[in-house]
């Protein structure tokens, strides 16, 4: 899992420079066209190319929708915002999951639970600066929203991982944020400069390494132990965003985001609790 933080995150440090020259739809485009070739051959490697179409396509169809709305929406807030501060206001999500998976997987969240994710919400208010005309800024939205794609296509994969093998559903939310990105870019396709190339095939490999150390993560490991490390993710925010752009997070920053982490730590472990307790 810290391998995979760290890819994601040099992963997002290459979408955030492409996003200061090129459309955020264009950005999510370019990250799925670009990881897809090392996809293809990873699954061609693993002999998972057979029953590829057979799969839950309605299913299929929302993640792509929701995959493509995620990345552009965070794209967009990469132009504005350090990554310190994205992924401060990102660490929402899994509290955004537990508070989903009541209403769509049907599954019990008790009194604490439900309060952990009220204080993850305080949180966020926290990051997005509760002063003046800077509070709730159109980028830290777009992170929210991004956040609750993510929520959502999280539940839609653990439904989808039923019966669609996870190379299947890596390839068609790949297939499908390509298309449908390119689709509706239309004629705002910004030529990439040559300067560029390496930025993108550095968004490939990052991208594509992050995904597999996820994958193995999550495999290996119990996600109560795994997810924690998730974490990590804020600490080569600032790091990268003081080498490349010389900036730190505020205080606000840094209280909101404790406030977030914490919240969500608990959630784990209380869902870990629960677990074993339904499956002693």
């Amino acid at each position: 899992m810290l391998t995979a933080v760290a890819m994601f995150s040099l992963m997002d440090t290459a979408m955030k420079v492409l996003s200061a020259t090129y459309p955020a739809m264009q950005v999510t485009a370019l990250r799925s066209l670009s990881s897809l070739p090392l996809v293809c051959a990873y699954i061609a490697y693993r002999g998972k190319f057979g029953g590829i179409f057979k799969i839950r396509w309605s299913l299929q169809l929302l993640r792509g929708v929701l995959g493509i709305g995620m990345l552009t929406s965070f794209a967009y807030a990469l132009k504005f915002l350090p990554l310190a501060d994205t992924y401060a206001i990102f660490f929402i999500a899994p509290a955004l999951i537990t508070a989903l998976s009541v209403f769509i997987l049907k599954e019990k969240v008790d009194g604490r639970q439900w309060g952990a994710i009220v204080v993850g919400l305080i949180g966020v208010l926290v990051v997005l600066r509760p002063e003046g005309a800077s509070f709730i800024s159109v980028a830290g939205l777009a992170v929210l929203g991004s956040a609750a794609c993510y929520a959502v296509s999280a539940i839609a994969s653990r439904i989808l991982s039923r019966t669609d093998a996870n190379e299947h559903i890596m390839f068609w939310l790949l297939v499908m944020m390509a298309i449908g990105s390119l689709a509706m870019i239309g004629d705002q396709w910004v030529a990439i400069r040559p300067q560029d190339w390496i930025v993108i095939v550095a968004l490939a490999i990052t991208g594509f390494l992050g995904q597999l150390a996820i994958t193995v993560a999550f495999s290996r490991g119990k996600a109560s132990t795994v997810a924690p490390f998730e974490y990590s993710a804020l600490a080569w925010g600032v790091a990268i965003d003081w080498l490349l752009w010389q900036t730190l997070p505020d205080a606000y920053t840094l209280i909101g985001a404790a406030i977030i982490i914490a919240s969500g730590i608990y959630l784990v472990r209380r869902e870990a609790v629960h677990a074993e307790s339904e499956h002693p």
